[in-house]
């Protein structure tokens, strides 16, 4: 009954979310009442699915950069010779948390101009914490004996980290990346304010304009966005997960 339940909520959302993108004007009669002085209750200024293709584009490549440099970057403080740089690590990957991404963006454009580029930095940084994180925690949960069992099966230090750590560290590892993907989706909506192409772009002229309708168009998106590519993160994860012998975390 679970299964067929959840099933039933994602095939919603789904139709929801496409409507949204492709046939807003379906959904007229609920948005004109959000409008006022006669103001349009559809926001046709820009594609929406154009919009939503140029928000996911900022979000994936913001999220390799920052997987692939968090899971180095654990790896690397959890082997003997880099233990030492676990604090500084930590110190640096909460530090893209922190620091607001409009402050990023405002010393980014400078340096980079308008566009992709500023809004590209701040997702960086704000995906690190989460899979840097993760990554430190899966590769320590990984018990000492299975370790010892490794070693005692003449691994190197190559092969127990491909073959051994980082298979059981994966489930935590997928974990973080889902967080930090749905943080970006969201957070990706200030790139507008740069010229970046994506969803920001409609809530901002809904405030500009006092346009609740547009405000409200862009926000069921990118939250729809987030709540289905998680949803799909989590059954990837469950399915690899399963197929390698483990739990998800």
């Amino acid at each position: 009954m679970k299964l067929v339940v959840a099933n039933l909520f994602r095939l919603a959302a789904l139709a929801l979310l496409l409507i949204l993108l492709f046939r807003t004007e379906w959904l007229s009669f609920m948005l004109v009442p959000l409008t006022s002085n006669n103001a349009p209750a559809v926001y046709t200024q820009n594609s929406l699915a154009s919009l939503a293709a140029g928000h996911l584009q900022l979000v994936i490549g913001s999220i390799v950069c920052s997987a692939v440099l968090a899971v180095v970057g654990g790896i690397f403080v959890t082997r003997e010779s880099g233990a030492d740089f676990l604090p500084l690590s930590r110190a640096i990957a909460n530090a893209g948390q922190t620091f607001p991404p409009v402050a990023v963006l405002a010393l980014a454009v400078p340096a980079t101009g308008f566009g992709a580029m500023p809004t590209l930095i701040a997702l960086f940084l704000y995906g690190l914490l989460p899979i840097f994180e993760n990554t430190v925690a899966g590769l320590k949960q990984v018990s000492p004996q299975v370790l010892d069992a490794a070693d005692g099966m003449g691994m190197n230090g190559t092969q127990r980290l491909l073959r051994v750590e980082l298979p059981l560290a994966l489930p935590l590892i997928l974990e973080g990346l889902k967080v930090a993907t749905v943080i970006n989706i969201g957070t990706a909506t200030i790139g507008s304010t740069v010229a970046a192409k994506g969803l920001g772009e409609v809530i901002i002229a809904g405030l500009i304009s006092d346009n609740t309708a547009f405000i409200l168009q862009g926000g069921l998106i990118v939250g729809l966005m987030a709540v289905l590519i998680y949803d799909a993160m989590g059954l990837v994860e469950a399915a690899i997960t399963r197929r390698i012998g483990l739990r998800a975390a």
